[in-house]
């Protein structure tokens, strides 16, 4: 290391003032500033903060988008999932590969490029999607490329016509339609005690919008209640889950809507610093937030005495995650924001009690923040003529694939899966997978359900499927996706999701007997029930699921050199309701 590379670490260090706390911050600098963060690098950092070399390198090496050793001068990362495909992600992945003369996951001899695959990059009603480096690049074709490989070697702005990002609002409903005026629901819950405001929440039934559904005025109690130093709240705005982009619209098109929502939380709760959470794919939203907390403190809604409030101090602080899907999980995420890797947390205690810096905790997702905003602005009457008796207000759907309207559509909670399914210009899907990989491969037979927490509950991701694709490419497609996000900390996930997908390779090639179902169904359930985190226990669901309600894609693909059972592979799935009983679908198919 050179003495100036030495001095910009320096520099980079003092600007979070040491603090260990703020590893990712130090971390995601020292990549922008030097390509990498190799071992020279680590020591330093290490020694500046006071942490052993081995820590720093753990959190280094956990994360997708920091890395060790040289790679490209300019990233290229496309979107792999399902929908991207179907909207042309290999001709486009093609192209690249042409045009650079490597393949994926490759850099080119002049260290230049390296170009590569990564997980949904929040762009799924825009698909072909990339980054290019921190820029985002949507709806591509392979005749775009050469154009921009072109910009980025002159470093010249990216092709006007791919370097945007579309208004993804499709439909707005109740939340949505009317104007946001910055400070409103705040004005509102200053005209309340803390408690009233707790209050309001609960009455309002606000459940959680991040697809656990826990009730927010519940989870608002236990955080005030708790006995702490300090009390945070924590906006998690890491929605990695596939085909989930809502959250990204909300922070693009009603950033004061969230932004509001957390400091109603800080005036209810008594804490007196906000984070939060945004993903490392939503880099580019950085600025723009940041700019929005800065007016906001200027307009005397942050900051100290907001509103004139003698006492109400409270102000935000953004932290950019750098690439890993379970840190959406709120242990995780916590781990992260203190600097460390995104490994889940043994609970109890809950983040309520002992979150962020071992202090009560409130984590929420952004829907949920903007809801909470609206209640407070317009009453918790308000919002439960909303949607259903258990399920009160209103959703935010993300809807991706084979439609005419992709986009996010606000509907009210009640509605069923056919309706949807009009609305956005789907009349012959043929499978559609809610809340992302993790969620439910929902079959025509259950297109009249309803979407509500007592029915077909879901995060918001919904991606739809025609009847010329496969159910099962599809199924095998998430199950590689949840061996490269698995975390690795327990062998049940780290090693089974490896194993399923190796089991569901086998099924989609046909080369599976009935008795090689039978035994990746066993495993899907052991894994399942092992799993340490959420991320595990909901790994086999896209096999599980497309088991129950698409086993004719299973017999389909059986090896003909096998034994004829003497029961259909519909009456052995049976276990699959036990595993997976708390889901609606499979708890039904128990009946």
């Amino acid at each position: 290391m050179t003495p100036s590379d030495k001095t910009a670490i320096d520099a980079i260090l003092a600007t979070v003032h040491a603090d260990p706390g703020r590893l990712m911050d130090i971390l995601e600098a020292v990549q922008r500033r030097f390509g990498r963060v190799d071992a020279e690098a680590i020591a330093a950092i290490a020694h500046g903060v006071g942490l052993p070399v081995e820590d720093v390198t753990a959190t280094v090496t956990f994360y997708a988008f920091l890395d060790t050793g040289p790679r490209g001068h300019h990233r290229i990362r496309l979107s792999r999932t399902p929908v991207s495909f179907l909207k042309g992600a290999r001709a486009v992945a093609d192209a690249f590969e042409a045009a650079l003369g490597v393949s994926m996951g490759e850099t080119t001899a002049d260290g230049l490029f390296t170009i590569q695959w990564t997980s949904d990059i929040g762009m799924g009603d825009q698909e072909p999607a990339a980054l290019a480096d921190e820029h985002v690049l949507t709806a591509m074709a392979p005749g775009d490329v050469p154009a921009i490989i072109a910009a980025l070697r002159a470093s010249r702005p990216l092709p006007a016509k791919n370097a945007r990002v579309t208004p993804s609002l499709v439909q707005a409903g109740p939340l949505l339609i009317g104007p946001v005026v910055a400070g409103a629901g705040i004005r509102a819950a200053l005209a309340m005690t803390p408690d009233q405001v707790v209050e309001t929440i609960t009455a309002s039934k606000l459940k959680g919008r991040g697809g656990a559904g826990f009730p927010t005025g519940l989870k608002w109690r236990l955080t005030r209640k708790a006995a702490g130093v300090q009390h945070y709240i924590v906006c998690n705005a890491d929605e990695g889950e596939p085909g989930t982009f809502k959250d990204r619209m909300l922070l693009e098109q009603f950033p004061d809507l969230v932004i509001d929502g957390m400091t109603i939380a800080g005036y209810a709760l008594g804490g007196g610093e906000g984070l939060l959470y945004l993903r490392g794919e939503y880099a580019y939203l950085l600025k723009p937030l940041s700019d929005l907390l800065a007016k906001r403190r200027q307009d005397g809604l942050l900051g100290a005495g907001i509103l004139g409030r003698e006492g109400f101090d409270f102000d935000i602080r953004i932290q950019l995650g750098a690439g890993a899907y379970v840190c959406g999980e709120e242990s995780s995420l916590l781990e992260s924001l203190e600097g460390k890797r995104g490994t889940p947390r043994d609970r109890p205690p809950f983040p309520t009690e002992r979150g962020y810096l071992k202090q009560p905790t409130a984590i929420d997702n952004v829907e949920t923040l903007a809801c909470a905003a609206r209640i407070l602005e317009r009453g918790a009457a308000w919002f439960t003529a909303l949607g259903t008796d258990k399920s009160s207000g209103t959703k935010l759907m993300c809807v991706s694939g084979d439609c005419a309207r992709p986009g996010v559509h606000e509907l009210a909670f009640g509605v069923t899966v056919n309706e949807l399914l009009d609305i956005v210009g789907a009349p012959d899907a043929a499978y559609v997978q809610f809340s992302g990989p993790s969620g439910l491969a929902v079959a025509p037979k259950d297109f009249g359900r309803r979407i509500a927490y007592e029915d077909l509950s879901t995060g918001g991701s919904t991606m739809i499927f025609g009847p010329d694709r496969d159910v099962l490419d599809i199924a095998l497609q998430f199950a590689d996706f949840f061996v490269d996000e698995s975390c690795g900390w327990c062998a049940p996930c780290r090693v089974g999701t490896t194993q399923l997908k190796a089991a569901m390779e086998m099924i989609v090639a046909g080369r599976a007997t009935r008795a090689d179902i039978a035994a990746t169904h066993a495993l899907a359930g052991m894994v399942a029930r092992m799993s340490r985190c959420g991320l595990g226990q909901t790994a086999p669901n896209p096999i599980l699921s497309t088991m129950l309600n698409f086993p004719e894609a299973y017999e389909a693909r059986l090896s003909a050199a096998d034994f004829n059972p003497r029961v259909t592979l519909r009456a052995a799935l049976g276990e699959a309701v036990s595993v997976q009983g708390h889901e609606p679908i499979l708890a039904e198919a128990a009946t």
